[in-house]
C-alpha cells in the first residue's frame, strides 16, 4: 500500500480515492425520485394554469379591441386583422395550446372563443372559453374556469 506525505501528514491512498459505496448511491437515487414525484406533478399543474391564464387574457384583450374597433366603426368585426392580428382567421396563443377566434359579429355584439389544442390531461378541464359583447364569460366543461384557477 503506497502512502502520501502532505502538509497534515501520510495519507494512505486507498482510503483517499474511497468512492461513494453502492447502498450510499441507492440512496441518493431515492431522494431524487422522491423528490421528483412530488415536483412533477406540482409542475404540470402550474403550466396547465399558465396556460388557462393565457387564453382568458388573450380573450379579454379580444374584446377590449372589439369596443375600440366598435367605437370607430359602430360595428364589431369578424376578421382578426381589423384588431391587429396578423391574419383574418383565427390566432393560436403563444404556447399554442388554445385557438382564439371571433364568430358572431355584427353591430349588436361579437362572440370571441379560445379552444384547447391539445390532446392531454388538461383537455377535460377547460376546454373552451368564450366572451361576448356584453362581456359574458363561459366555459366549457367546467363552467366555473373564468374564476377558479383549478
Amino acid at each position: 500500500m503506497m502512502n502520501i506525505n502532505n502538509r497534515y501528514g501520510k495519507v494512505n491512498i486507498r482510503n483517499a480515492m474511497r468512492g461513494a459505496t453502492l447502498m450510499e448511491l441507492m440512496i441518493v437515487v431515492v431522494i431524487v425520485g422522491l423528490l421528483a414525484a412530488v415536483a412533477y406533478p406540482s409542475y404540470r399543474e402550474y403550466s396547465a394554469r399558465a396556460k388557462r391564464n393565457e387564453a382568458r387574457a388573450a380573450l379579454l384583450q379580444i374584446a377590449a379591441l372589439q369596443e375600440r374597433f366598435y367605437l370607430q366603426n359602430n360595428t364589431y368585426t369578424n376578421d382578426m386583422m381589423n384588431l391587429g392580428f396578423a391574419t383574418a382567421g383565427p390566432e393560436l396563443t403563444d404556447t399554442q395550446s388554445y385557438m382564439i377566434s371571433v364568430t358572431g359579429a355584427d353591430a349588436n355584439g361579437f362572440t370571441a372563443t379560445a379552444d384547447y389544442q391539445n390532446s392531454d390531461a388538461e383537455e377535460g378541464k377547460c376546454n373552451i372559453y368564450q366572451i361576448d359583447g356584453t362581456a359574458t364569460k363561459q366555459s366549457w366543461p367546467y363552467p366555473d374556469c373564468w374564476t377558479r384557477t383549478r
